[in-house]
């Protein structure tokens, strides 16, 4: 099973290092030198540098890590929907996810997913493309994972993410248990704790259906329900 490391960068941004014996991918890698430095003391090869999507807090590592590397670019051309990219052995499996932009995508690697700006522990992205039809789509597929698929998101959105989870749902005690064990050192989320606060994977839930009745906001399909819950600010 390969590994990963989270580094902390910039105000708020991450990146993450997949791992295995002797190889590494690099995703949305803007702490360069940091990843250098881990892979040098851990006696590793970056075979791959690649980005969740191409916002540019996320692709400004690329070239310091292909300069300083012999590493292989995988642009989003070739980052295929389904497409299974091999690391000493093991499988990193490609989910295209378009939502917050058109090129968004996940990377999942044993119980891990690196889900980029599409899904942050707690809420999603905004929606750049313009497409919510896409993204709620997008939401839906991720939430078909299993409980301990483990998130690892683009930024650490955690405390503003929960205050607006309170807002919609005051009486949700799993939101205050949740940002009691976070830990800016280490930030994650399984999909099990997302089912259990975050808005936008709760939007079939009674208490969301209750705030959005109370609102006077379409509620009777799924697709309502979710249209209307990205409404509101």
């Amino acid at each position: 099973m390969l590994s990963v490391k989270q580094f902390r960068y910039g105000a708020d941004n991450f990146s993450y290092i997949l791992y295995g014996r002797k190889q590494a991918a690099a995703i949305d890698g803007g702490a360069g030198k940091e990843i250098i430095d881990f892979l040098n003391r851990q006696g590793l090869t970056l075979s791959l540098v690649t980005n969740t999507h191409r916002h540019s807090d996320h692709t400004q590592g690329n070239a310091y890590l292909l300069t300083a590397t012999q590493a292989q670019f995988l642009d989003y051309p070739n980052l295929a929907d389904n497409k299974e990219i091999s690391l000493d052995g093991e499988k990193i499996l490609i989910y295209r996810t378009p939502g917050h932009t058109d090129d968004s995508v996940c990377f999942h690697a044993g119980p891990a997913l690196i889900s980029g700006d599409t899904l942050f522990n707690g809420t999603i992205g905004n929606c750049f493309s313009g497409s919510l039809k896409n993204f709620y789509l997008s939401i839906r597929r991720l939430m078909a994972l299993p409980d301990e698929t483990i998130i690892y998101a683009g930024h650490d959105y955690v405390a503003a993410s929960l205050a607006f989870a309170r807002f919609l749902e005051p009486a949700n005690r799993n939101i205050d248990r949740f940002g009691n064990s976070y830990d800016p050192a280490h930030v994650f989320s399984t999909m099990a704790d997302e089912r259990l606060i975050n808005p936008y994977l709760r939007f079939n839930e009674e208490p969301i259906l209750n705030v959005l009745k109370k609102r006077g906001l379409p509620c009777a399909s799924e697709w309502e329900r979710w249209e209307s819950l990205m409404s509101i600010e």
